[in-house]
């Protein structure tokens, strides 16, 4: 079993000393140009943004819906490389912890330890593999150990009881808990009741805080999910406004979920 960093114990802990829920915002890099991408996160971070989720562009992430496949083919179509990913960290870093979001297919592609190495030397918290191989797991675990970063895990909501123990066990920082079983994006309903329990078991295999996204489309189904994790994640619906030039409207996407992540008294108990 290996020992969570302190910086492992430093994101865990940004998570649960909040007095709500934090707002984690996802940004693929390369979806527009360097000096557009900075002027999104300086955006981003003063509506609200708690944790900034940087994405680093693959051919085909299996786990993503059309929206986000389409800016990572943008990405990659700009010639996106990994100089560029840390460049985008070392940025996004300054206005708050940052999480990077990626594929197995570039941990392997650069190797867990250069990638863990370098990701930690920009800024980054931590970064969390979305389809982490069974197999490759213990390997990855350690190269993140041994470069004093978090590993938050996808636990997905099927998991059978006997391997969320173990698979809990290995994470730092955050369990995320998908709240939808389809890819990202979507935007039909969701059952609140069933990411209840689910949610309930991960916290009984893990003091990790737990952290949800995939489906969460509008603030009201953030803040009805809101009293059941300890962070939401919104990729989506800011990526699409982005992708169609309109940072004003990824803005006020970012202040209306942070402001439906916050309880009704905050803000006015002192007032």
């Amino acid at each position: 079993m290996l020992n969570a960093s302190p910086i492992a114990d430093e994101l865990a802990s940004i998570l649960r000393s909040r007095r709500h829920p934090a707002l984690g915002v996802f940004l693929p890099v390369g979806l527009t140009s360097s000096r557009a991408e900075r002027q999104t996160l300086d955006a981003l971070s003063r509506q609200g943004t708690d944790v900034i989720e940087v994405g680093i562009p693959v051919a085909d992430p299996v786990l993503d819906g059309p929206v986000i496949t389409a800016a990572y083919r943008r990405g990659l179509d700009r010639g996106t490389t990994l100089p560029d990913v840390l460049r985008t960290v070392e940025y996004a870093a300054s206005k708050g912890p940052v999480v990077v979001m990626a594929y197995w297919e570039t941990a392997a592609r650069h190797g867990p330890a250069r990638l863990t190495r370098e990701l930690k030397a920009a800024g980054a918290t931590g970064v969390m593999i979305a389809d982490l191989p069974a197999a490759q797991a213990n390997t990855w675990h350690r190269a993140v150990a041994d470069s004093a970063l978090s590993a938050p895990r996808l636990v997905p909501r099927d998991t059978p009881q006997e391997q969320l123990l173990p698979l809990c066990t290995a994470a730092s920082g955050w369990l995320y808990a998908p709240a939808s079983h389809a890819r990202t994006g979507y935007q039909g309903p969701l059952d609140v009741r069933v990411l209840a329990e689910f949610t309930h078991r991960l916290r009984s295999a893990s003091p990790l805080p737990v952290v949800s996204g995939v489906g969460i489309s509008t603030p009201e189904l953030a803040q009805r999910i809101a009293p059941l994790v300890d962070g939401v994640v919104i990729g989506t619906p800011v990526v699409r406004a982005l992708a169609s030039g309109n940072r004003h409207e990824a803005e006020m996407l970012v202040a209306d979920f942070a402001a439906a992540l916050r309880p009704a008294t905050e803000g006015t108990a002192d007032g």
